[in-house]
Order: C-alpha cells, then sequence, then structure tokens
C-alpha cells in the first residue's frame, strides 16, 4: 500500500522503501498494470503515458521514470517498459535525451502532421484502388468506429 506517493512506494512484495521526492514514480506518472487484461502490459504502459501526455496529466518537459525504475516499479522485465517507450517515441509522445533521460515531447503538431500525411497517403491510395470519394469515406468512418467505438 502506498502511504505517501512521493516519498515512498510499494514494490512487487508490497514492501515500503523510501524514494526521493524529485524522482518520478508511478504513482506521479500514474501507470497501473492489469495483469488479467487481454492488453499487453506494454501496450497498456504505452497507452497510458500517451493518454496522460495528450491530456495534460503529463506535461511537455516532464522526466519520465528510468526503464528500469519503472519496469522494477510496476513488476515488469526492463525490455517490456523500453518497447513502450520505443513506440511512444516513433509516436512522438516522448523524446529520448541520452543519459539525460525520456521527457514528453510537445507531440501535438507532430502528431498533426503525422495524421494528416497519413490521410493524404490514404485518400491516393484509394483513389488508385478506384473508390469514389463516398465509399473512401465509408471506409474511414468504419475504420474509426472499429477503432475508437462507437462514439
Amino acid at each position: 500500500m502506498r502511504t505517501s506517493p512521493h516519498l515512498t512506494h510499494s514494490t512487487a512484495q508490497h514492501q515500503e522503501r523510501p524514494v526521493s521526492p524529485h524522482a518520478p514514480t508511478p504513482a506521479v506518472v500514474g501507470l497501473t498494470i492489469d495483469p488479467a487484461s487481454a492488453v499487453a502490459p506494454f501496450e497498456q504502459v504505452r497507452t497510458q503515458i500517451a493518454d496522460r501526455a495528450r491530456d495534460g496529466g503529463l506535461p511537455v518537459g516532464y522526466r519520465l521514470p528510468t526503464v528500469r525504475g519503472l519496469a522494477e516499479d510496476l513488476g515488469l522485465a526492463p525490455n517490456t517498459v523500453a518497447k513502450a517507450y520505443r513506440a511512444l517515441e516513433t509516436d512522438g509522445v516522448i523524446e529520448t535525451r541520452g543519459r539525460n533521460g525520456s521527457f514528453i515531447a510537445a507531440a501535438g503538431d507532430a502528431a498533426d502532421k503525422e495524421g494528416a500525411a497519413a490521410a493524404e497517403a490514404y485518400a491516393r491510395r484509394v483513389r488508385r484502388l478506384g473508390l469514389d470519394h463516398r465509399a473512401a469515406l465509408a471506409a474511414v468512418q468504419d475504420a474509426l468506429r472499429a477503432t475508437y467505438g462507437d462514439d
């Protein structure tokens, strides 16, 4: 159990240990892993960090825990967290500054540009395939519903 999110945190064995008040912890990052979930642990880490960065819960420039530190805190293998961090870096959500660590990036512009480029590539591809505007739009709407749900 966590008694103070900034001064202690639980290990997988539920032992309390002191933590520097400036060291990022899962409580600060706000991550939880559901071992019963059908979603892979690396994807749970990736999604939660991306969501927190997008909604401002993790501000631009926030220093993330080290791969090893977060892996230990969450009871995951370091390679699992490293895979999530690599995916986040590829998506432009975080940037790694060598030995200085990984930080939340100003990803809004990068995400918008990448989304626009993907949309343009899709439009060119469906036109080459001979789909008309209505069929192309219907395919996008179906894909968005499948990905985001019926919002």
